[in-house]
């Protein structure tokens, strides 16, 4: 088959400010999929990815953002990767099968072949090469990334049951209530445009259902606030948990790591792991200790933007990211954290595991740190935008909201 007949088109499911509830007080300043991790995009790692697939020609991100704050990332991404990147914008929700197909006019402009579809909220390595390939040798309508994860925590996601073999998708079932099996749905998938012919079978399915209900008033009124939107069509539920054991799903498994990033605990976590990716994909985004005495002391996977200010005497790792204009003074000691654009950390300070939000400072000898339970409510400090911890001030295991000031110090609080 000729390149002209394997164009493939990417689309990344960006949610919207309703669905990012649980990521403030950071979601506050930034949308969600432009928080960085690992001094990139969240969306950025799911998009870079994509160079990877052969014959590709356009990517999509969806979601209900204002077109206005994707524009200067959209605009500086097309050009990085000489690839067009086009945001669209749902008009109301539309379920995550729904919306995908709300755009099929836009999606398949390009007539591709295959269609990548990812959550921009998914941290891995995706292999989108090795599951394109794999897909064509599976010759189904759809491929998903799974993985195997604990029993214990299986039933948070979409459990399945794949055929040793044939990798066939026998059985799908979204967050069960009872134990199906240790293979997980990643989040990341290959269609070919079929996809839109099953999703729009299911879409007038559900009309027909509507107008049915519709000769009784009685009916009608009783069914009001169960049924689900006629155009609303879920991607687990209503598509792929029919479709198992059909001959047209099929799994693609991953040894690598994987997760969800849904709150600010997991962003930290996950920022750590696209660190340490980056010693394979991209080594020259890693700082590492310089000779000489001009350059600070560099443990494990460092981020550091280039216009930000690292005393020599700091020392800084494993698992640090410092954004732009970001001022780290002399004796800091930096250990997996996320330190946001304009921050200043002042001399002799401790920051661990936290995230230091935009334009915040921390006083001379001041400690800001977390347990480094990623999953906890308060299993790491977070400090929203513009806060300022003064000198000789303790923060332990605490979120404090934006434009706030901290004299005395506290444990495990909200400051609201």
């Amino acid at each position: 088959m000729g390149s002209s007949d394997e164009r493939v088109v990417a689309v990344i499911m960006v949610g919207g400010p309703t669905k990012g509830t649980r990521f403030r007080p950071l979601s506050l300043n930034v949308p969600k999929p432009l928080f960085p991790l690992a001094g990139q995009p969240m969306v950025h790692h799911p998009i870079t990815a994509c160079k990877s697939i052969p014959n590709l020609a356009q990517i999509f991100l969806i979601g209900f953002y204002e077109e206005r704050e994707f524009a200067l990332y959209v605009s500086s991404i097309s050009n990085e990767l000489r690839i067009p990147v086009r945001y669209l914008r749902e008009d109301k929700p539309h379920g995550s099968a729904g919306g995908l197909y709300s755009f099929r006019d836009y999606i398949m402009e390009e007539n591709p072949s295959h269609i990548v579809l990812l959550n921009c909220d998914v941290c891995c390595s995706f292999p989108l090469a090795g599951m394109l390939g794999a897909h064509k040798t599976y010759g189904g309508m759809g491929t998903m990334l799974v993985i195997k994860v604990s029993a214990e925590s299986a039933s948070q996601f979409g459990e399945l049951v794949a055929d040793p073999e044939t990798k066939e998708l026998l059985h799908y079932t979204e967050k069960p209530e009872t134990f199906v099996s240790d293979l997980i749905n990643c989040g990341v998938y290959i269609f070919t445009p079929e996809i839109f012919t099953a999703i729009e079978d299911v879409l007038k399915q559900r009309k027909e259902r509507a107008n049915l209900r519709r000769v009784s008033s009685f009916e009608a009124l009783h069914s009001a606030t169960k049924s689900l939107p006629a155009d609303f069509a879920r991607l687990d539920q209503d598509i792929l948990s029919p479709l198992a054991g059909k001959k047209q799903l099929y799994a693609y498994e991953t040894l690598d790591f994987w997760e969800q990033i849904k709150t600010p605990g997991m962003s930290l976590k996950c920022s750590g792991l696209y660190l340490s990716q980056y010693q394979r994909t991209s080594p020259h985004l890693l700082t590492s200790s310089g000779d000489g005495t001009k350059t600070a002391t560099i443990t494990g996977d460092v981020y550091i933007h280039a216009s930000a200010k690292v005393h020599p005497s700091a020392k800084i790792g494993p698992n640090v990211s410092i954004s732009a204009n970001a001022r780290i003074g002399a004796g800091v000691r930096l250990i997996s954290c996320i330190i946001l654009d304009d921050v200043e950390i002042m001399e002799n300070a401790v920051v661990m595991h936290s995230i230091v939000g935009w334009k915040s400072s921390i006083g001379k000898w001041s400690r800001v740190q977390g347990g480094g339970d990623y999953n906890a409510k308060l299993g790491i400090t977070i400090l929203g935008e513009a806060v300022d911890v003064e000198d000789e001030v303790v923060v332990v295991n605490s979120v404090v909201l934006p434009n706030k000031t901290l004299n005395v110090s506290v444990q495990e609080e909200i400051i609201l």
